[in-house]
């Protein structure tokens, strides 16, 4: 998917790159959907599985919805 075209003139700022989280096994991490969860495994900077309690989800990375708290 390529980035939308922007014309020169316009006055909107160009949308931020997300943040690059580095996430560590047993690191606390909020998801928009999921709740509070804790990080059990990481695959480098490109995905993270996170134990939410009633469910453990793998998330490819960047993932906009999870935050480290």
């Amino acid at each position: 998917m390529t980035a939308p075209r922007r014309l020169a003139s316009s006055p909107f700022a160009p949308p931020a790159a997300p943040a690059e989280r580095n996430y560590e096994v047993g690191q606390r991490v909020t998801h928009d959907a999921h709740g509070l969860g804790r990080v059990v495994s990481t695959s480098g900077s490109t995905a993270v599985t996170v134990d939410f309690g009633t469910k453990v989800c793998h998330f490819s990375l960047p993932c906009a919805s999870l935050d480290v708290l």
